[in-house]
């Protein structure tokens, strides 16, 4: 049961899953239409559009905190998807845990339904996040790279009073380099060593994401946030990879050389973060595990979800407010 999950997980017609020695190869992005002014973009649109999201997943995850820390909540509703993936369809996200199985709005049971009615030749596999257009039930948007800068840019005229600039005009040169390096070495580097085909690929997966994690605590040392004293979409990115490090890629994808509440300073910041509601209160370790160590973990047999590690660890004082360096260059 487990390996039909994963087989589904992992499998796509238009894409190769690994290269010749086994490294993983994720899925490109299918619904690019960007958002904007120009005569064939999407125009925001205050209840035209559902963001479709399962908590486990860190690309959905980070959508949904810019969500809430830009207070779009009232503008683009939230489906969401059960944490199991069922087998009776392949393995494809389900709505579950809503009534009759059903998405409220939408009336769909899985997330496939909304990308045939988008591209009814659709070949790959159904991702989150996903934006549907609601008078349509068409994905008109998946792309995860860019859609928190979409939110933070495009929808500039249904944000709340004071809300956070995320991606300020004089940063975005640097916040676009270090978001980069987070995506290819930690976001990415982690199912890349837990997607490894090859000891090769492992390996190479595993020296990558704690090398630069090993920079990144060394960065944060004189720094509250990536960036100095405020959070930017870099933080967002970094943030829902270490929020499923303990409790999932440390053991299910084998990125076992260290914790995270090992480092001093990583481990500070991602508390530091969980204390913000749009952060910590959209953080479901539960699903996260659930997911991890029966739809990903194939060895898995008696889908046995590990009680550990404890949440109230999250909650205690972090320390950072007495930081406030700066510096942009990475």
């Amino acid at each position: 049961m487990n390996e039909r999950v994963r087989d589904s997980w992992l499998a796509w017609e238009n894409n190769p899953r690994y290269d010749k020695i086994g490294r993983y190869v994720r899925q490109q992005i299918h619904f690019q239409r960007p958002f904007g002014k120009g005569e064939n973009d999407l125009k925001p649109e205050a209840g035209r559009y559902r963001l479709i999201w399962a908590p486990v997943c860190p690309w959905a995850h980070r959508s949904v905190i810019v969500r809430k820390l830009l207070g779009l909540e009232d503008v683009i509703s939230l489906g969401t998807l059960d944490p199991r993936r069922p087998v009776d369809n392949g393995g494809d996200w389900a709505f579950n845990l809503d009534p009759d199985g059903r998405d409220p709005v939408l009336g769909v049971k899985y997330l496939n339904e909304l990308y045939y009615n988008g591209d009814p030749d659709y070949k790959g596999r159904a991702t989150v996040p996903a934006l549907v257009d609601v008078t349509t039930k068409k994905v008109v948007n998946n792309d995860y790279w860019n859609l928190t800068l979409y939110f933070e840019t495009e929808w500039k005229e249904f944000h709340k009073p004071g809300a956070p600039d995320l991606y300020p005009e004089e940063l975005r040169e640097y916040i676009d380099q270090l978001n980069e390096v987070i995506y290819h070495e930690v976001n990415n580097g982690v199912y890349r060593a837990g997607f490894a085909k090859s000891q090769e690929a492992y390996d190479e997966a595993y020296e990558t994401v704690f090398k630069r994690l090993d920079w990144l605590e060394e960065r944060l040392e004189t720094r509250r946030y990536l960036f100095g004293d405020k959070i930017t979409e870099s933080d967002v990115r970094l943030y829902v990879t270490l929020a499923r490090f303990d409790a999932a890629y440390y053991t299910a994808f084998r990125v076992n050389r260290n914790r995270l509440r090992d480092y001093k300073n990583l481990w500070a910041y991602a508390r530091d973060l969980y204390s913000i509601d749009a952060f910590g209160g959209t953080t479901d370790f539960n699903a996260i595990k659930t997911h991890y160590f029966i739809d990903c973990q194939i060895d898995n047999i008696y889908n046995i979800v590990p009680k550990g590690p404890e949440v109230e660890s999250w909650k205690l004082p972090h320390g950072r407010e007495r930081l406030d360096g700066t510096g942009y260059v990475i």
